[in-house]
């Protein structure tokens, strides 16, 4: 795998910048799975019936409160986690960031199974003994299954063979946010990690593609700059078809005229990775503004908190936080510790050296993210 980003020398300006966007693409993620929690299992014309014309406007309660989120961003922190522990891990001259992801999602599955944190151990890490990420928002049976042993699923081996829905897609933001990285090994990586609960090429190419979108936004290209970048990693890998011709119906989507629902529902449901990520980027592309695209993202017949997360990473990626709307910010679930992850994440990318090294080490750093 690659070297880190916290490897390179940052200016004070780019740290903020980059902090930034890690926060626009964690913290817009989870606002639009939190639209879309409401209604994910809804017909558009039963959210127009419930919700008025125009679909929802504002979050709408789902699991007995307004603002929560969902599974797609429990598995998002876990990835942060993840990619974190593995950069710590690195003075332990063990690099392989696969097994330190894998080792984070299954602490998510534990969040699953558990009452609460209190069985979890040091080791685990602060995630993983928050006490409000213990909570079974809808999570999908392959991610579940994926994850039910120890076994890591590779692409060669991967879990759930057949499958291709969207939990690839939904978790994996954080990757594109290694902007030390390459874009291949960035692609290769989220590929790698999709396989532990997806085998279907089509469901973890999905994901090296968003993660490639994602890091080309973080890395200050255009959205439609990116989609053309990631196009190009994908028609080299095999398996490829699926994924290429939803992005490119995104893309021509575009050009069809004024966005509509009708339009999102041109380009599927988004149960499955490709159609969530063509749905996502097609309201990326569109949206006037981060409100609009957002609920452009959630306000159809289908996979809505989904869609709505794929888009909000995408839109908090390219803005970064400050684009989001703060009333949305100030009321979804979990935003201290998406926010704390999010700064943590950032840290680590940009000043690791200082934190920790073969030699010396800050204590509390280690205690939030143990080497083991």
């Amino acid at each position: 795998m690659a070297a880190s980003g916290s490897d390179a020398i940052w200016g004070r300006t780019e740290q903020q910048s980059f902090r930034g966007r890690v926060r626009g693409a964690l913290l817009g993620g989870a606002i639009g799975d939190a639209l879309g929690a409401g209604i994910e299992f809804d017909s558009l014309s039963a959210i127009r019936e419930a919700h008025g014309e125009d679909g929802v406007t504002d979050f709408v309660p789902a699991y007995g409160r307004r603002g929560a989120v969902t599974d797609d961003t429990q598995m998002t922190l876990f990835t942060v986690d993840g990619l974190i522990r593995a950069h710590v891990r690195r003075d332990t001259g063990a690099w392989h960031p696969p097994t330190d992801v894998h080792s984070a999602y299954l602490r998510w599955a534990a969040t699953q199974r558990d009452w609460g944190p209190d069985e979890r151990k040091e080791e685990d890490g602060w995630l993983a003994r928050t006490e409000w990420l213990y909570a079974r928002r809808a999570p999908g049976n392959a991610c579940l299954s994926g994850l039910a042993d120890s076994r890591m699923g590779t692409v060669d081996s991967p879990k759930n063979p057949q499958s291709k829905g969207c939990g690839t897609v939904m978790r994996s933001a954080p990757f594109g946010l290694l902007v030390g990285w390459e874009p291949q090994l960035v692609f290769q990586l989220a590929v790698e990690c999709a396989a532990q609960t997806h085998g279907h090429p089509t469901g973890y190419l999905a994901a090296g593609a968003f993660a490639a979108i994602v890091h080309s936004l973080t890395r200050g290209d255009s959205l439609d700059h990116a989609v053309q970048k990631s196009l190009a990693q994908l028609a080299t890998r095999p398996g490829h078809e699926e994924t290429t011709d939803a992005l490119k119906r995104a893309l021509g989507a575009v050009r069809q005229g004024m966005p509509t629902a009708e339009r999102v529902e041109s380009l599927g449901e988004g149960w499955t990775a490709e159609e969530a990520l063509a749905i996502g980027v097609y309201c990326a592309l569109v949206a006037e503004d981060l409100r609009h695209g957002l609920l452009l993202s959630v306000n159809h017949g289908g996979d809505s908190d989904s869609t709505g997360s794929i888009c909000g990473n995408l839109l908090g990626a390219l803005h970064g936080e400050t684009a989001l709307p703060p009333a949305w910010v100030a009321e979804v679930e979990g935003r201290a510790t998406i926010l704390e992850l999010a700064d943590d994440f950032a840290m680590e990318m940009t000043q690791g050296p200082a934190l920790h090294a073969p030699g010396a080490s800050a204590p509390a750093w280690l205690a939030r993210y143990p080497r083991v």
